[in-house]
């Protein structure tokens, strides 16, 4: 029902209407096979688990069952966990006034059992939505049994002269408040042990027993947890009677495919500026580049791979890479423009804040590390559309004419606040450059056909056929062994490792 049923106001019109009670993982189970046999998709925008994640989660509110989703950061588990209230019924009768969103045909609060038994069939009934039955809480070190479950309210006590035996004194934590809804928990292990052990009864009995009150409160809630994996975690764990009571424990994952990944990325990262922004064309091999940045660092010896390297950095990347081009188009009053290679200088701000390194990665530094995984990417990507500059047989003489013309002494440099056309003009005095790029691909215009260009530079950078000199705005491409000369000068940016040899 797309409205709750007004004519339905009190416990004798809910009798005579002939509503049915249902629990409240029955009622998930039930709508779930009724989403399942016409074809619903009730996990939009989750992408790449439909072969994994899905499947499990499905088996599991068809068993009845608690969850916990396990897998590294910025892995879509919160997400997941706020979609499942779809699966409840829109509205649901509930004792008017009742905390614990009473049933009306067997409340569980004292509050609910005396509004029956004074009231009967005038007991005023409420229509709760489904989105008011999802309560979430993150668990820190500081959450307590009171948070979680409820505790004597001694401010209560006074103003209604009540003994503190009384159990109208009860103040109600989230979980009974979640009552007939979905309760969820977010890194359950940073829950303290003792606090952990609160749950125990919910979990098997569905009951909460406050401050040695001799009322115990059968409880219908569906619980859902998430958390990283226990053998990395440095803040806690999650204790063995509580992880013997979540019935599934689903395993959560990183993209599998380039493609995948770069499909969240889309949906995810902000592109569209608006109509007074300049126009940002983003070629698809940029898409790529960005994707496999983080496919790198998640394979990196530089970067902890117990910590994960979360989805939102390529999110975050390609709204710096998107920002970087817009940023020049304003400054040269254009209308519209192309992203280019030197603009993913701007995208290491996405890299450094969302990897956590190894000591090794901490002594070469964050900024170099993000700029070795940007070199391993492009390498990676550019393979896809060119042949391998470093095949002596198939790929060197494709690049025989740019690589003799640094030799020779020549150099270009490319600045990343110029406009199109002094970039076009310092990419198109490289002899054999745009040759290349008509070879092997087809721009769509002038403006990709000059950032592809730029991209079989950077690749050569990156197979140590050519140097590069870098500064904080500009790429000056040369002569390897010039490169390498003039890196003797910069005392703070040496490396031992051949894989940082010019990242100056």
């Amino acid at each position: 029902m797309s409205t709750p049923p007004t004519s339905i106001s009190t416990l004798g019109d809910l009798k005579r209407s002939g509503y049915r009670i249902r629990g409240v993982k029955d009622e998930m189970r039930e709508n779930l096979v009724k989403a399942l046999q016409e074809g619903t998709n009730l996990f939009k925008g989750i992408i790449g688990f439909d072969d994994t994640v899905l499947p499990q989660l499905q088996n599991a509110i068809l068993g009845r069952h608690d969850i916990i989703l396990l897998g590294l950061r910025g892995q879509a588990k919160s997400r997941l966990i706020r979609l499942l209230p779809q699966l409840l019924d829109e509205y649901i009768p509930v004792l008017k006034g009742s905390e614990t969103n009473d049933d009306p045909f067997a409340p569980i609060s004292r509050y609910g059992r005396d509004l029956v038994a004074d009231a009967g069939d005038d007991a005023p009934v409420a229509w709760l939505h489904r989105s008011e039955r999802y309560a979430e809480k993150l668990a820190t070190p500081d959450t307590t049994m009171a948070d979680l479950i409820g505790d004597i309210d001694p401010i209560k006590a006074a103003t209604a002269r009540l003994s503190y035996a009384d159990e109208r004194v009860i103040h109600f934590g989230i979980i009974p408040r979640s009552n007939r809804g979905i309760f969820a928990i977010n890194e359950l292990p940073d829950l303290q042990p003792r606090i952990q052990v609160g749950l125990l009864n919910v979990m098997e009995e569905q009951d909460v027993q406050i401050r040695g009150f001799n009322v115990r409160f059968p409880l219908d809630v569906m619980l859902i947890f998430s958390a990283n994996p226990e053998d990395y975690t440095n803040r806690g764990s999650i204790i063995t009677p509580l992880k013997d009571r979540i019935d599934s424990q689903i395993i959560t994952h990183y993209p599998r495919t380039l493609d995948t990944g770069i499909q969240i990325t889309q949906q995810e990262a902000w592109e569209e500026r608006g109509p007074e922004a300049p126009r940002v064309r983003v070629p698809y091999f940029f898409r790529q580049i960005v994707e496999q940045i983080a496919r790198e660092a998640r394979q990196s010896e530089y970067v902890d791979q117990r910590s994960g390297v979360s989805v939102r950095m390529t999110r975050a990347a390609m709204e710096d890479l998107v920002s970087s081009a817009e940023r020049r188009a304003l400054l040269n009053g254009e209308l519209d423009t192309t992203s280019r290679l030197i603009d993913l200088l701007d995208v290491e701000p996405a890299i450094t804040g969302k990897v956590e390194l190894v000591y090794e990665g901490e002594q070469e530094g964050a900024q170099n590390v993000a700029r070795l995984l940007t070199v391993r990417a492009v390498k990676t990507v550019f393979s896809m559309y060119f042949p391998d500059p470093t095949d002596k047989k198939a790929g060197r003489d494709k690049y025989r004419a740019v690589i003799d013309w640094f030799a020779s002494g020549q150099n270009v440099a490319i600045e990343r606040d110029w406009p199109f056309d002094k970039y076009s003009a310092a990419l198109d005095a490289v002899p054999g450059l745009g040759a290349i790029v008509a070879e092997h691909t087809t721009p769509s215009d002038p403006y990709e056909k000059a950032t592809m260009m730029e991209f079989v530079l950077e690749a050569l950078y990156g197979h140590s056929l050519i140097g590069k000199d870098l500064s904080d705005s500009v790429s000056r491409y040369s002569d390897m062994v010039g490169s390498m000369l003039s890196s003797f000068d910069v005392d703070d940016d040496e490396f031992d490792d051949d894989d940082f040899q010019g990242l100056n």
